[in-house]
């Protein structure tokens, strides 16, 4: 029984670890779409458009990291 506790909070400490990376990636893309909406209004729907493409890219690597939980 121990065991099984054990390996269960190695994997929600896992997944902890591999979500820290899109959470910063989608941040950092967050700040660049507002600074870039900032400086040229006039093509903010395509930036927009580029962050959200860049977002959901980052958020898979999320989802993997949620899925592999479950699997191992």
């Amino acid at each position: 029984m121990d065991i099984t506790l054990a390996v269960s909070a190695m994997k929600v400490v896992g997944y902890g670890l591999g979500a820290i990376g899109p959470g910063i990636g989608i941040g950092i893309a967050a700040y660049g779409c507002c600074v870039a909406t900032a400086r040229q209004p006039e093509l903010a729907g395509r930036i927009f458009t580029d962050f959200i493409i860049g977002a959901a890219m980052a958020e898979a690597l999320a989802l993997i990291g949620f899925v592999l939980t479950f699997i191992f």
